[in-house]
């Protein structure tokens, strides 16, 4: 598949990131050494790692990703403009840690899953990249509903149908525009146009495929009912690879930019959620996933041929080796911010140390934190956030707490369906910046859950499991699970506090069900 001219803006050779000084950075470093790439919704990071997934302090650029929300629901990315993000903080890093570039041998990449975008036959975008928070293909889930069996779909794909994934969104743009319709469009992931553009070609990871909802897990291909459903086929999407094929050779505009990066091995795109449990330490049934940033997820990597998730979860794939099965929520740093936000809190130790001392469901209030709609585990249609409770004594820190609360409890039924999946003894790895900067919040999902969580040092888990990946890809380990996980903080479950939460969860159910059950897929889990 041909891949197109670049993006209107040009190269960005020599640029250093927006915020990022242009003064080399000085260290000694133990080579081999690896340039992770981490593509996310909010920004970017380009970082230097050694083979043993240890940051080289410094070395690492960042750019804010070009994220526009529409008030009807959109929530889109320009592509041309990601692209020259991507190249703007790999030249940036080029610069900043330039005394070590010569010990760099590969690059791993790390992006953000479900996101769509449709190119012509030549790669040149006719959308913006539709990110997993854009709900506007929300009228199609009903659609899709009507024409196939949904548990038959989740069984092959391991997904459910939700405006989040491929199948809804690609129904919804070929439905409102015209000009998608015709069998010249591509349907790509962002990975899948960033490699494109700068290598001349566009692939799809399994990993990255796996988190679409048109892939089938087990077969390792695009699924057939669901194309045919969807009046396109297999050629419209980009070929299929597992993470062990490189690339090699960036093409002009951007090679100058890239500098000796460009000759060096690229390997495909994983999932962001995949890279974020092998950073975190998290590969085997031994050791459940945690992650809150700007979203959340709870997950499982196991290796397993076979892959599958109950109703209610997914399932996705690292490799084709690997599986991993978990549930994400739509609202978790993102809910934070804007509660210390519109709340007028001042976010700091202070406002931390009031948090802690709360007393749990305290409050008298029932929050469902859906501002972002809900994912798993119930999948309601429309659903939006709701309080209940309010009353004249009722602060701003009892909403804030009652929102932090509310997350929890999204979270404790996410671990019911996915305990079964974990030994029995399983410890919970928390990572995430929105987490691990607010201890208060680690212990409160500690009381709900009922189990210890071990919060790591590690700000920058998928950026580490990227840098693994390619380590072993390149054969500088064995496997990213020998690699000894980041250190953490433990932090043990109150016996007493979990007796209370066990109360606020009853309450926060019954409000789910009583709003919100006729509209939920998966009812049986809320």
């Amino acid at each position: 598949m041909q891949s197109g001219r670049a993006p209107r803006g040009g190269p960005v050779a020599g640029a250093s990131a927006r915020g990022v000084s242009r003064r080399r950075f000085l260290v000694r470093a133990e080579g081999p050494l690896i340039v992770a790439l981490d593509v996310g919704t909010s920004s970017l990071r380009a970082s230097l790692y050694d083979a043993q997934g240890r940051a080289i302090p410094g070395a690492r650029a960042s750019e804010g990703t070009p994220l526009c929300v529409t008030p009807d629901g959109g929530a889109e990315i320009d592509p041309g403009e990601l692209l020259r993000a991507v190249v703007r903080a790999v030249a940036a890093l080029r610069e900043r840690a330039a005394p070590l570039m010569g010990q760099v041998v590969g690059v791993g990449v790390s992006t953000f899953w479900h996101s769509l975008m449709a190119t012509d036959a030549q790669g040149r975008p006719l959308s913006p990249i539709y990110t997993w928070a854009d709900t506007r293909a929300a009228g199609a889930v009903g659609r899709l509903r009507r024409m196939v069996d949904e548990r038959a779909a989740h069984a092959r794909t391991g997904c459910h149908f939700h405006a989040s994934y491929w199948p809804a969104k690609v129904a919804w743009l070929r439905r409102s525009r015209a000009d998608l319709r015709g069998r010249g469009v591509r349907w790509l992931s962002p990975a899948d146009y960033l490699f494109g553009q700068l290598f001349g070609s566009p692939f799809c990871s399994y990993s990255m495929a796996s988190a679409t909802g048109l892939f089938d897990q087990n077969r390792l291909e695009w699924d057939g009912v669901l194309l045919e459903v969807l009046g396109i086929d297999a050629g419209q999407l980009s070929p299929l690879v597992d993470r062990d094929v490189q690339v090699r050779g960036a093409r002009a505009p951007w090679r100058d930019a890239l500098g000796p990066l460009a000759d060096l091995p690229w390997f495909p795109a994983v999932g962001d959620g995949a890279c974020n449990n092998v950073g975190a330490g998290c590969m085997g049934r031994e050791r459940i996933g945690l992650m809150i940033g700007t979203s959340g997820a709870m997950r499982v990597l196991w290796e397993a041929e076979r892959a599958e998730a109950p109703w209610g979860l997914w399932c996705y794939r690292l490799d084709r080796r690997h599986g991993l099965v978990g549930g994400a929520i739509s609202n978790g740093g993102n809910l934070y911010a804007w509660l210390v936000d519109s709340l007028r809190l001042e976010k700091g130790p202070a406002l931390e140390r009031e948090l802690a001392a709360l007393e749990p469901d305290g409050h008298g209030l029932t929050f469902l934190p859906f501002l972002a709609g809900e994912r798993n585990p119930g999948y309601a249609h429309g659903a939006t956030a709701t309080i209940t409770g309010l009353r004249w004594h009722t602060r701003p820190i009892d909403i804030l707490r009652a929102g932090l609360e509310a997350v929890a409890y999204r979270l404790a039924l996410i671990h019911e369906l996915l305990a079964p999946y974990a030994s029995p003894e399983a410890g919970i790895v928390a990572s995430g910046a929105a987490l691990v900067s607010s201890p208060a919040w680690v212990q409160i999902i500690a009381d709900v859950l009922g189990r210890p969580i071990t919060a790591i040092s590690e700000m920058e888990a998928s950026s580490r499991g990227a840098a693994l990946l390619a380590a072993q890809m390149l054969g500088l380990i064995e496997s990213p699970a020998c690699i000894a996980p980041p250190p953490g903080v433990l932090c043990e479950p109150d016996p007493v506090r979990h007796a209370r939460y066990r109360e606020g969860l009853a309450r926060h159910r019954r409000l789910y069900r009583r709003l919100l059950g006729r509209r939920a897929v998966a009812r049986e889990a809320v």
